[in-house]
C-alpha cells in the first residue's frame, strides 16, 4: 500500500483508478483532491441507491427495501443541511474573541489617522 496526498490505496485501486482518470495520474500515484473525494463518494452511494431503488442486480429484495430506499436521497439531504446548520452555530456560538488583536487594530487606525492629519486630510 502507498500513501500520497493523505490517501493509502494498494494496486488494485491504483490500476482501477488510472483506467478511470488516465488524465489525472501523477507519476508516482494518484492525487485525489478534496472534490474528488466527495464526487466518489457521493457517486458511489446513488450507484447504491439506484441498485437499491430499481433492484437492477435482480436480488429480489422485499418491497419495503425498495419503500425505504426511494425517499432516502432527500432525507440524506436534509440530514446534510441540519448537520451544516449545527456546525455553523456551534462554531458562531464558541467563535473566540480576539481583544488583544483588536486593541492593536484601533492603535494602527488611531495612527493613520494621526499621521493623516499631519499630511492635512481631515475627518
Amino acid at each position: 500500500e502507498k500513501t500520497v496526498g493523505g490517501l493509502m490505496y494498494g494496486k488494485r485501486l491504483s490500476s482501477l483508478l488510472q483506467v478511470v482518470f488516465p488524465g489525472e495520474l501523477a507519476a508516482e500515484g494518484v492525487i485525489m483532491t478534496k472534490l474528488m473525494q466527495w464526487l466518489f463518494g457521493v457517486s458511489l452511494l446513488a450507484v447504491v441507491w439506484a441498485l437499491t431503488a430499481y433492484d437492477l442486480l435482480d436480488l429480489n429484495l422485499p418491497q419495503t427495501y425498495r419503500d425505504v430506499a426511494w425517499p432516502m436521497p432527500a432525507y440524506l439531504l436534509v440530514s446534510f443541511g441540519c448537520y451544516s446548520l449545527a456546525v455553523i452555530g456551534y462554531r458562531v456560538a464558541t467563535f473566540n474573541d480576539c481583544e488583544e488583536a483588536s486593541r492593536e487594530l484601533r492603535m494602527h487606525i488611531k495612527e493613520a489617522r494621526e499621521d493623516l492629519r499631519k499630511k492635512g486630510l481631515r475627518f
